[in-house]
């Protein structure tokens, strides 16, 4: 990883987990995405952009492997997705083989692009929800 990239990833980083994420969660229509703390057990609530196709929710994560909830999702798939204030209980797949560029294309434009220009390691995510 590149310098810049590095830094990059840590001010976003650190602008998500102690301004952004607070607050967005906080709002009943933001989507939150919540797994589990794989050290912590605790539940672990993070806000996100996609969207529910059938019974998939579909998201971008802007770092993979390096965001804490994808490193989740690897400990334990099982999640919870707060869709429009409810709550939809599924399991996480991570899709390195998808496009995930394309994928944006397909999601809401205000997120994709925050997602796109911000993100230094863009990684899909699908979550079949069965509840």
């Amino acid at each position: 990883m590149s310098r810049y990239t590095d830094l990059k990833h840590q001010a976003v980083t650190w602008f998500q987990r102690h301004l952004g994420n607070p607050v967005l969660r906080r709002i009943p229509l933001q989507t939150v995405l919540e797994t589990t703390g794989r050290k912590s057990g605790l539940p672990r609530q993070t806000p996100v952009g996609g969207r529910r196709i059938g019974d998939s929710f579909w998201l971008v994560s802007e770092f993979g492997e390096k965001s804490q909830y994808v490193r989740n999702i690897q400990a334990d798939p099982s999640v919870r997705v707060r869709i429009r204030g409810r709550w939809h209980t599924g399991t996480a797949h991570l899709l390195p083989d998808d496009d995930p560029l394309a994928r944006l294309r397909t999601l809401p434009r205000m997120n994709s692009t925050a997602v796109w220009a911000l993100g230094t390691d863009l990684l899909t995510v699908r979550v079949d929800l069965t509840g």
